[in-house]
Order: structure tokens, then C-alpha cells, then sequence
């Protein structure tokens, strides 16, 4: 894995297919201002469902939590255990799901975090605990749906202590020996993500997605896009314990050309959307909102835990400031989604 720091955000070689909201040298554009002081959830609110690689059913609770908590795992099941907090160095597993354990002994863990984070990061939850009665969240609909469905019906509550961002001041990206690359750059407001794959599925084939991150949007967009997985795959995932919970409720199955889902997918493009999801909940366990724009290329939770990794061993990377409380510039170029 290597890892770079760039000083010209231009240096990228894939700039010429980037959304123009991702390009350093792009004006702001006019969306919903994020909160400018710190959130929690206005009511307690639990649900259960079957864990997608244990196969184990779980109760979960979200909690309202004080500023400053930030969010925090708490394993129900094992009383004499603290809450933890989730932060890229207390990601221990990376293994087709985001694993967060604590620092203290990492055999009290909560595994499949992905789907939850990137709810509680779109609808600007920063405070909360996340209380499960075992060591894996329930996969429910293999989306983000339903955690932002439970979320806005425990609602929101507004803390007296502002909001920070963790701005990004250089570009930052990480790569492997096969072309695969993630990369985080300054950006003007907010998060940007775009994202490109490539599997020899040809139900899947070569997809590219990118979206400006709003509540609306997220929801709009991406938040019912579901995991997925080769059917070739599954007998070696759950000889090696994973997989288990998996079943055509809450997973695409994909056969060479063929979706297996009765229903088929739930919009053109799901894979990459889900993709976008996944990295939009993985760059949450950085503890706060990043102000930046985020580009992967056939990335994953493995290389999104490593980007984040890189971005904090550096303080040039980054910089904490306080969440724009005005408008961005409006602009006459239009956002739009990468073909």
C-alpha cells in the first residue's frame, strides 16, 4: 500500500472524469447548510434484526448522547464493558465490513458499522450511543433505509456547543499494486464523493457514481442501495464465518449476467450507489464531519480505513474549523452525477 500527499490537487490522473465539484479550482454551490452546533437524537429508539455475517439477532438502540460524546458502541451483552468510540485507529477489521472494537480488548467489537454510519453522518447525528446485545448490527434491508428511517423518527436535538469539520488542506491518497486508489482533497463546503468500480460480473460490469453529500440527496439516492455479493461467493464467505445472515432481503446476488433478487435492483446503477454509501459511513469513523472531497476507484472499507489513517499521521493534511453557519456562493454550473 502507498501512500502520497499531494501538494497540486490537479496531479490526479483521473481529474479529467471527476463531477466539477470535485475539482479543487470549482466554485461552491448552493445547497442546505449542515447544523452549525453539535446534534443528538431527541428520543431513544431500538429495533432487531438478523446480523449479515454472524447470522446472530441482535436488539439495537440508538441513544441520545451529550456533545462531546461523539458516537459510541456499546455492547449490551457484556455489562462489564464501557462504551467506545469509533475513530480510524479503533477500526480493527476491515474484512468486507467495518469493524470498530474497544481499545482496550479487541474482542469487544461491533462489526457491519458501515450502514449506520453513513445514516447517522447524512442526517448530522454526532452524538449518540449505539447500544447492541451482540457483535454485529442487524443488517435489516442490507441499506442505510432503515437506520435513517429510526433516526428521523427518534428526531434530532440541537446541543448548546458548536460543531467543528475536519478540513482537508492537501490532497491525500493511498493505492495498491492494482490500479485500486482512494484519495481525499480540499474541497470548498461540505463532502463530495465520487466513486468508479469494475467487476467481472457483467451483471455488475464498470458503474461510476458521484454525489454532492445533503440529507436529501443521501437519501434520495443512495440510502436504499443495498449490499451485494457473487453467488460464486458465498460457500467460501461463510466457510470463513462470514456471509451467514445473508439472504436475498437484505443482499443483491449476482450471477454472471443475472441479478437473482426476484425484484431485481431497486435502481440503475445500485452497486456503485451502494459503494458511495459504504465510503460515505467509512469516513465518519473519522469522529466529525470532513470537509473535503473523496475519490475512490475500485476502494473499499479496507482502503478507506488506510485513507483516513493517512490523512491524521500528517497534521498538514487537516485542520479543525467550525461549520459554515452561511451560504455557499451560488453558481451558474449546475452539480450533476458522473455518467
Amino acid at each position: 500500500m502507498q501512500v502520497t500527499g499531494f501538494q497540486d490537487a490537479k496531479t490526479a490522473t483521473d481529474l479529467s472524469l471527476l463531477p466539477s465539484f470535485l475539482t479543487s479550482d470549482a466554485p461552491a454551490h448552493s445547497q442546505s447548510m449542515p447544523p452549525a452546533q453539535q446534534t443528538t437524537l431527541a428520543n431513544a429508539i431500538s429495533c432487531r434484526g438478523i446480523a449479515l455475517h454472524s447470522g446472530v439477532t441482535v436488539t439495537l438502540e440508538l441513544r441520545p448522547a451529550p456533545a462531546h460524546t461523539g458516537i459510541c458502541f456499546l455492547r449490551t451483552d457484556l455489562p462489564e464493558t464501557p462504551a467506545f468510540p469509533v475513530r480510524p485507529d479503533t477500526i480493527i477489521d476491515t474484512r468486507l465490513s467495518t469493524v470498530v472494537a474497544w481499545d482496550e480488548n479487541p474482542e469487544v467489537r461491533a462489526a457491519t458499522i458501515e450502514h449506520l454510519m453513513a445514516a447517522l453522518s447524512a442526517l448530522s447525528i454526532d452524538n449518540a450511543i449505539i447500544a447492541v446485545s451482540g457483535p454485529e448490527m442487524p443488517a435489516l434491508d442490507g441499506s442505510s433505509a432503515e437506520f435513517c428511517f429510526l433516526i428521523q423518527c427518534a428526531g434530532t436535538r440541537i446541543l448548546e456547543a458548536p460543531r467543528r469539520t475536519i478540513e482537508i488542506l492537501r490532497p491525500v491518497r493511498v493505492e495498491d499494486d492494482n490500479g485500486a486508489f482512494a484519495e481525499l482533497r480540499p474541497a470548498h463546503h461540505g463532502l463530495a464523493l465520487a466513486i468508479s468500480l469494475s467487476f467481472s460480473a457483467e451483471a455488475i460490469g464498470t458503474q461510476r457514481y458521484a454525489i454532492q453529500l445533503t440529507a436529501d440527496r443521501f437519501i434520495n439516492e443512495l440510502s436504499f442501495c443495498r449490499t451485494f455479493v457473487n453467488r460464486s461467493d458465498i460457500e467460501h464467505l461463510q466457510s470463513i464465518g462470514l456471509a451467514r445472515g445473508g439472504s436475498l432481503d437484505n443482499a443483491v446476488v449476482v450471477d454472471g449476467q443475472s441479478v437473482i433478487n426476484p425484484a431485481g435492483l431497486r435502481i440503475e446503477r445500485e452497486f456503485a450507489r451502494h459503494k458511495l454509501l459504504d465510503a460515505v459511513g467509512d469516513l465518519y469513523c473519522a469522529g466529525r464531519p470532513i470537509q473535503g472531497g473523496f475519490i475512490g476507484h475500485k476502494s473499499g472499507h479496507r482502503m478507506n480505513n488506510q485513507l483516513l489513517r493517512a490523512v491524521f499521521a500528517d497534521q498538514r493534511n487537516w485542520r479543525l474549523q467550525p461549520i459554515a453557519t452561511t451560504r455557499p456562493t451560488k453558481s451558474t454550473q449546475p452539480s450533476y452525477v458522473a455518467a
